[in-house]
């Protein structure tokens, strides 16, 4: 496992790997030392990483099908033999809209990838970090999984049900010395929010930019996370630094006082 400092000689697998959060989480694992194992469902996204970082490894593979993420471990103890550290970061936003225009496959699909597929990777990640007797999982939440976020129903069950299996687990798999802890960004940086917003701001019929104002607004610091502000959080809860730190959900948001929308006061 990890050593002081920054080291990280460990084995690491992140889903969701290939880009955006991800990827911040693997190249941060990767300047300390780690052994890295991505796996993304988008092969543009996964070549554009693996290309950047020949020393990492990975898996083109949709965790929302069991039988792909069976896939990533193949590839994984073929590659690696082990594992130290399980990341679960592949999720999508799923829409932005009332409970009653939210579509069938809209909500199933949103709480395949965000739900489903932690717990399918989760699964098959146990029994390896249990035969090593250590390891931690950590899950990326959401402030989501904190307050009630409106026109988000599917993203945000699948955030608090997170949350929930967080602590489970943690109570689960600490007689085996294995630590489970989620972290909760506010709305972070990068095209995955950008998208958000527009299809918010086109719900809503106002402006892109309106719309971001009010989301900076909801955290007490007036600001968006960046991805690697949540790298850092990975990297220190998977550290020996945090060694007693486990079943937590950890909010790196600036304070989300509310993820209520001012535009719908009357």
């Amino acid at each position: 496992m990890s050593s002081a400092g920054t080291e990280f000689p460990g084995t690491v697998l992140i889903s969701g790997g290939g880009a955006g959060i991800g990827r911040h989480i693997a190249e941060s694992f990767l300047a300390a030392g780690g052994s890295v194992h991505v796996c993304d469902a988008s092969a543009a996204n996964l070549s554009d990483f693996l290309d950047a970082n020949s020393s990492a490894s990975g898996t083109q593979a949709d965790v929302s099908d069991t039988k792909q993420a069976d896939r990533v471990f193949a590839d994984l103890e073929a590659q690696y033999g082990g594992l130290d550290v399980l990341v679960n970061n592949a999720g999508i936003a799923g829409p932005t809209a009332a409970v009653e225009d939210i579509a069938d496959d809209e909500w199933d699909q949103c709480i395949a990838v965000d739900l489903s597929g932690t717990f399918y990777m989760t699964r098959r990640a146990v029994p390896l970090l249990k035969r090593r007797q250590a390891g931690s999982i950590v899950n990326i939440a959401s402030v989501a999984g904190l307050f009630g976020c409106p026109l988000r129903s599917p993203y945000a069950a699948s955030k608090w049900a997170m949350i929930g299996l967080t602590k489970t687990w943690a109570m689960e798999l600490g007689p085996y010395n294995i630590r489970v802890n989620a972290i909760c960004p506010a709305s972070v940086a990068g095209e995955r929010i950008d998208g958000v917003i527009e299809r918010d701001a086109a719900q809503r019929g106002v402006s892109a930019d309106e719309i971001r104002n009010v989301y900076k607004r909801q955290s007490s610091m007036r600001t968006f996370v960046t991805p690697q502000e949540v790298a850092d959080m990975v990297m220190f809860l998977t550290s020996d630094r945090a060694g007693k730190i486990s079943g937590q959900a950890i909010a790196v948001d600036g304070h989300t006082e509310t993820l209520a929308n001012w535009l719908d006061e009357k």
